[in-house]
């Protein structure tokens, strides 16, 4: 009996033994596969410099076609990928109509791969209709990291992970589709210009010229946001900070006026000239536009960060998300008002051979002024949004040199040093005036629109 039980007891401690095995065995071959955060940024660093070299042609898009864009691009990139990001969930349940198709469960997928081909229907469907010679490169792009990742992993994962951003850019695109203002808005970006029915408003906005003489995206405001409901689409009127319009010396625009013209003087030429064309991103052919500045300046940090890339997909959605609202608050509230450019007001009250520093080095045009309204900043609200974003992500205090324009030759693109991207913003916002495109008011208020922008998208559901 004793035997029996020796026996027994023998056998149970290798059955134990045997099961703690197979565990171990187990254990060590469940699917581990890896997340979003353990690739770099390289991905969207590449397709990053592939909209900013697009964008700079793209006839119609600047700045709130751009805006819309980013916005949508970035969010497909999110969603496409975010079933790799464990502390972040999808924002398909915020937006009436939108499906996003989801990922397979305890299924391997190669995150660069999905982002590579989200971004290459997202691309195709915004810039198809470009000239070739510049469209081309998106296919170009596409082409090489299909290359390189098919070389990376097996058939299989690549197969599905590129099936799958297909499948979230498409269902995206779709949801874009509904939007019956903002839907490619971009091709016809002068419609529901009505500037000669307010003429005779006090202060109302008139074309400058050169300049094509019509409203630019007078319908902009009217567009589908992300995170701003009707009651942010509007920022402060201009009157709350210099009384109702007047053309009276010293009171009010008149002052702001002469601030304007004061950067004029010798003595501040250079550095007002300096600080004018290095934020100035006004003019298609020559650089990208506004909201794209700020794509490119997180793409440096990437960069200087080493970023991996569930910090490069979510900086990209928050930032591109902001630009869409931005450029629609922005619009929405440039249009209310109504409010006549600097040049105008000049000429009309100060000196009649006022003209603006803004000069076009491919048409050589002088003397030019944006096509709409000027209350609020774009620029500003653009810079008051995207700072907030990218300080909430990088640190506030976060200090860097920008070198978007480096090494250009037709306008003063030398690196300038910041201590922080809210101080990149503030010189944004005084570059409008150093160029005579803008009142202070209208800068000041946009640095504080944006900031409440970057501050609602910040506030979105993004984590479990």
């Amino acid at each position: 009996m004793r035997s029996l039980t020796k026996l027994a007891f023998s056998l149970l401690l290798i059955g134990l033994a045997f099961a703690s095995c197979k565990k171990d065995i187990a254990d060590d071959t469940t699917n581990e596969f890896k997340k979003v955060s353990e690739y770099d940024n390289t991905i969207v660093h590449e397709w990053n410099e592939m909209y900013a070299y697009l964008e700079r042609y793209a006839e119609g898009f600047r700045p709130v076609g751009t805006g819309i864009s980013l916005g949508y691009i970035g969010f497909a990139a999110y969603e496409a990928t975010v079933s790799g990001m464990p502390e972040y969930k999808s924002l398909a349940p915020q937006y009436a109509g939108l499906n996003i198709p989801k990922a397979f469960t305890n299924q391997e997928y190669h995150w660069p791969t999905v982002i590579n081909a989200c971004n290459n229907i997202m691309y195709s469907n915004f810039f198809g209709k470009m000239d070739a010679k510049y469209f081309s490169k998106v296919k170009a792009l596409n082409d090489k990291y299909e290359k390189q990742y098919q070389n990376e992993v097996s058939q299989e994962v690549f197969t599905r992970s590129k099936n799958h951003g297909i499948a979230v850019a498409a269902a995206v695109w779709d949801w874009y589709r509904t939007d019956p203002i903002g839907f490619e808005i971009y091709l016809d970006p002068f419609k529901g210009s009505n500037w000669q029915d307010r003429v005779n408003e006090p202060g109302a906005w008139v074309p400058t010229f050169p300049g094509p003489g019509e409203g630019l995206y007078a319908l902009g405001g009217k567009c589908r946001t992300f995170a701003i409901g009707e009651d942010l689409k509007l920022c402060k009127p201009y009157t709350d900070y210099v009384g109702k319009f007047t053309d009276e010396p010293g009171k009010g625009l008149y002052l702001q006026a002469l601030e304007v013209m004061d950067q004029q003087t010798s003595e501040k030429s250079y550095t007002s000239r300096w600080i004018g064309e290095f934020w100035s991103d006004d003019l298609l052919d020559v650089t990208f536009s506004p909201p794209t500045r700020w794509v490119a300046i997180a793409n440096q940090v990437f960069k200087l960060e080493n970023s991996n890339l569930e910090t490069a997909v979510i900086t990209g959605a928050k930032v591109g998300m902001a630009m869409n609202d931005s450029a629609v608050g922005a619009w929405n509230s440039k249009y209310y008002y109504n409010l006549m450019r600097p040049e105008t007001y000049i000429q009309q009250n100060i000196d009649p051979s006022f003209d603006t520093y803004l000069n076009n080095p491919v048409t050589q045009e002088t003397g030019v002024t944006p096509p709409f309204p000027a209350h609020p900043s774009g620029h500003s609200t653009f810079s008051g949004s995207a700072s907030e974003i990218l300080s909430s992500i990088f640190g506030y205090s976060y200090g860097m040199t920008d070198r978007c324009h480096e090494n250009r030759g037709d306008f003063l693109g030398t690196p300038r040093t910041f201590e922080s991207f809210k101080q990149m913003a503030n010189e944004v916002a005084w570059s409008r005036v150093t160029l005579g495109v803008h009142f202070r008011v209208d800068n000041d208020e946009a640095l504080l629109y944006g900031t409440k922008i970057g501050n609602a998208v910040n506030k979105l559901p993004w984590k479990k």
